[in-house]
């Protein structure tokens, strides 16, 4: 008598609720290896945990109270910018795995293949990174970080419209216009591996942010709502942060999210 096979909502929860770093970046990229090649039953057979768990070590501080950070000549400050850059992809691969394991059951297919698949991408974005502060002979946790990316996401744990609306096309959709600029002064200090770190992500992101407004256009659709005012509407609701330019246009446009969604709001 065969066993019966790991639902895909068990193993998303497993890989949530697993703290330590690196076992967190290959129970992410496991999850998407196995449901990728039909392991796992498309069952959502258990709740999502209202928090993942990160590293016990890890000092979370009101994004207020976090330090400033300088300019990008010292090593102490080249290390907070790379651990600031680690645990924004450290909480994505929780976010990508949650709205995969939270909202599955009630979209198609396509919807949990796209956001494992995004959880895979962030998993190695952070392994890179943790790569990298490793070489500046620091680590992640070395530094406080702050919980506003999960914060976020506990405001829109009711609707996947909101969650969409402003994990991929608000958080993400930041990255895209800030991430230029740091390549460029990483680029500028002779760290050219720091640099294609960041072309990485940046071009993944693009990718992750088109995957957000796909299947938020999807949704409008289903609830016969128009895209532009739906989520100009949620933004209001569900985002406490102001939209500060300068928007990287032409990589929100690849990604989805053309200049008539935003500007009015910034």
């Amino acid at each position: 008598m065969t066993s019966p096979r790991r639902t895909v909502a068990q193993a998303i929860r497993e890989a949530l609720l697993t703290g330590e770093p690196t076992a967190k970046v290959f129970a992410a990229r496991q999850v998407a290896r196995d449901w990728r090649l039909g392991r796992l039953a498309c069952e959502f057979d258990v709740a999502m945990p209202d928090r993942p768990a990160w590293p016990a070590s890890l000092e979370l501080l009101p994004p207020s109270q976090m330090p400033k950070r300088g300019k990008m000549g010292s090593q102490r400050n080249r290390i907070a910018l790379w651990h600031a850059l680690a645990h924004i992809e450290f909480a994505a691969i929780d976010l990508a795995l949650d709205m995969a394991g939270r909202f599955g059951a009630a979209m198609e297919r396509a919807f949990v293949d796209d956001f494992l698949s995004v959880a895979a991408d962030e998993a190695m974005h952070f392994a890179l990174i943790a790569r990298k502060l490793e070489a500046l002979d620091s680590r992640y946790g070395a530094l406080p970080v702050h919980d506003g990316l999960w914060s976020a996401a506990q405001g829109t744990a009711h609707d996947v419209a909101a969650r969409l609306a402003i994990v991929p096309m608000v958080l993400e959709a930041r990255g895209l216009d800030v991430t230029p600029a740091t390549l460029e002064r990483v680029r500028a200090q002779g760290d050219e591996n720091g640099a294609r770190i960041l072309q990485r992500i940046l071009d993944d992101e693009i990718r992750h942010v088109a995957v957000g407004s796909k299947h938020f256009h999807a949704v409008c659709a289903e609830r016969d709502e128009k895209p532009r005012e739906s989520w100009q509407k949620l933004v209001e609701m569900h985002f406490s942060g102001v939209l500060k330019g300068p928007f990287n246009d032409s990589a929100r446009l690849a990604g989805g999210l053309p200049r008539d969604f935003y500007a009015a709001l910034a």
